[in-house]
């Protein structure tokens, strides 16, 4: 594995979001000088969090998995994740609201889950329910030490018997033809192959090895932070600034300074020089603060979301801390989001409601939503379209999404909102987000792996190390988080796992 060269006694992180904040914390516990350097007011990064009138509205992820992860970074620095953070499990990971009027219940317990799955569509689907959730652990088992929590400089890096174990299990085929393998009721299907959005592609182009997506939430489960997501980064960045970590919020970083080879320190707007020996950049299009790094070929990104943050004055009654709804349409709503560029025609949306499990968000009678409605991204060469006007579109969409929402029951919400926040794919675009999406480069096979852009670029200077959803592993809180510890250990060497 490359290393930085050369000195790395002192460190400076653009970003305090989740990879940033990993990497701080990984490398104070190495003993390195580390300052934070970020733009907002606080920690979060794309973790955002509004609160007004009494609600707590989490603008940023809405599920939360592999709490291992954070714990194993904050003991860099000699924490306890039960310390800094509390965690209630959920026992309904999630309900799948399907068109025909049925619903599923995802249990973090097998024996739970299959129950529910043998009332729903019988045992033979129980049975290749256990099958499926059996194949997922060994699928994550394969890839998590070769192929995700590993820097990777070649495609040559790859060469293993895990390759080849997972090449065996169709890792390589396509993630649809994996999942019909085992299901032949349409609603699995659908359950088990949804994730590919959040690797950014159609389960009809993924490959199967990004089956593990669904290991990560409905096969080892998902936990609520008390406090909402917003709650893991403000608890990674006090346990950082505990250790010695410096946090310079509301600093804008200008430029880099760089000395032949070297970045010898970053440039603050407003004049003020941080000298540096190593800086991790972990904004979304680090080319745009990197002298001379650039990627090997033009990147294709992932879809990006209307999503919908709303304060209710309602109980809500019967509903679920996180919702699958899923619409008639399937194939055709991933050709709008990848191909063609519209709006889903019959949408799909992840509702969550975290005021079901933690009644700190909300005041008495009322709770927070979270809508996440896919939509297409504005970049054509990705299946975008960056002529549609959302600031003009959002007014209309949002009321076809509540309408949506209230005529699969959840009655009465539309009447209800309070408070409400709404970002769309312009949002994103403001906030410098490439492609106007919060969900970074697509993993397309020639994006994944040794093929994604790694944590240490070989063009740009020599001790700029990479760390966030644009480069190795990928997209996602657990994703972002490993970065953070494959950022680290180019400037710190492997670390024992």
């Amino acid at each position: 594995m490359r290393t930085v060269p050369g000195a790395t006694d002192r460190v400076v992180v653009v970003g305090a979001g989740l990879a940033g904040l990993a990497t701080a914390l990984r490398l104070r516990g190495a003993g390195r000088e580390v300052t934070v350097v970020e733009r907002g007011d606080g920690p979060g990064g794309r973790a955002g969090v509004v609160a007004r009138d009494g609600y707590v509205l989490d603008t940023g992820p809405s599920v939360f998995t592999a709490p291992d992860l954070v714990a194993d970074t904050l003991a860099a620095v000699g924490e306890r994740l039960e310390d800094r953070l509390e965690l209630v499990p959920l026992e309904t990971t999630y309900r799948a609201q399907f068109a025909d009027g049925s619903h599923l219940d995802v249990h973090a317990d097998v024996d739970a889950f299959a129950a529910e799955v043998e009332a729903l569509a019988g045992p033979t689907e129980a049975a290749a329910l256990r099958r499926y959730l059996a194949d997922l652990a060994e699928l994550y088992r394969l890839q998590l030490t070769t192929f995700i929590d590993r820097n990777l400089d070649t495609p040559l890096d790859l060469l293993g018997p895990e390759l080849w174990a997972l090449a065996r299990r169709g890792g390589f085929g396509r993630l649809s033809s994996h999942v019909d393998r085992f299901f032949a009721d349409d609603r699995l299907r659908r359950l088990f192959s949804f994730q590919a959005l959040y690797a950014g592609v159609s389960p009809f182009r993924a490959i199967a090895a990004y089956a593990v997506i669904a290991q990560l939430d409905i096969g080892a489960g998902v936990w609520h932070p008390v406090g909402g997501i917003g709650a893991v980064p403000r608890a990674m960045a006090a346990a950082a600034a505990d250790a010695g970590v410096v946090f310079r919020y509301g600093a804008t970083v200008e430029q880099l300074d760089v000395r032949g080879r070297r970045v010898t320190g970053v440039c603050l707007e407003g004049g003020e020089r941080l000298p540096a020996d190593a800086v991790v950049v972990t904004t979304d299009v680090p080319e745009r603060l990197v002298p001379g790094f650039s990627r090997l070929r033009r990147p294709t990104y992932s879809p990006s979301c209307v999503a919908l943050h709303l304060g209710v004055r309602d109980a809500l009654p019967g509903q679920a801390h996180h919702t699958i709804s899923f619409g008639a349409a399937w194939e055709q709503v991933f050709d709008e989001l990848t191909r063609t560029g519209r709006p889903m025609s019959d949408p799909s949306l992840l509702v969550s409601m975290p005021s079901h499990t933690d009644r700190s968000l909300a005041p008495d009678g009322g709770q927070v939503l979270s809508v996440v409605a896919p939509a297409p991204n504005l970049d054509p060469r990705s299946g975008g379209n960056p002529g549609i006007d959302w600031d003009a579109l959002t007014p209309r969409y949002r009321e076809e999404v509540l309408g949506t929402l209230e005529a699969r029951g959840w009655t009465g919400l539309t009447d209800a909102i309070e408070v409400e926040h709404v970002d769309t794919p312009l949002t994103w675009a403001r906030q410098g987000m490439a492609a106007g999406t919060p969900f970074a480069l697509a993993h397309t096979f020639g994006q994944t792996g040794p093929f994604r852009t790694p944590t240490l670029p070989r063009r740009g200077p020599e001790n700029v190390v990479l760390a966030g959803s644009s480069v190795q592993p990928g997209v996602g809180v657990p994703m972002v988080v490993i970065s953070g510890r494959l950022a680290a250990e180019r400037i710190t060497g492997p670390v024992p796992r």
